[in-house]
């Protein structure tokens, strides 16, 4: 029996309430995260009960990865990073969801994780709608 994509889906509140929504991928729905401090998005697998990659279809892994890899490759030229953080922690929020985090040396947390770093410091308006306009040729390419 394998999970069908969207069928029972509902975001966990934590993700909907930290996150910006930047629309939708074939699998995912693709959410920014609301620090500004990092390029950070994270990809959400639209099914329901999937707390694992391994959970999802075969079908459903492929995709997951195109998505992230995709995703990870925009992210890092158009924000020049020098490396992409990409991790499915699920310590907190146990709904699968894939964060992809552009690192830059000397940011706050170099050369460690961002988690507890420091709090999050919120998109204001214009920086929101800056960021959102530049990636959207990024998004495009996973719908």
């Amino acid at each position: 029996m394998s999970a069908q994509s969207g069928q029972g889906f509902q975001l966990n509140e934590r993700l909907e309430a930290d996150t910006v929504s930047l629309g939708q991928s074939r699998l995912c729905d693709i959410r920014l995260m609301n620090d500004s401090t990092w390029p950070w998005i994270i990809l959400v697998p639209r099914v329901a009960g999937i707390r694992e990659i391994y959970e999802l279809s075969d079908e459903q892994q492929r995709r997951l990865l195109e998505e992230s890899s995709l995703l990870s490759k925009g992210m890092m030229e158009l924000f020049g990073g020098d490396k992409m953080n990409v991790a499915a922690l699920g310590n907190m929020v146990p709904q699968l969801h894939l964060h992809h985090i552009v690192r830059l040396q000397g940011d706050p947390a170099w050369p460690g994780p961002v988690w507890g770093v420091q709090p999050p410091v919120p998109y204001s308006e214009p920086q929101l709608i800056e960021v959102v306009g530049r990636l959207k040729s990024v998004i495009e390419q996973l719908q």
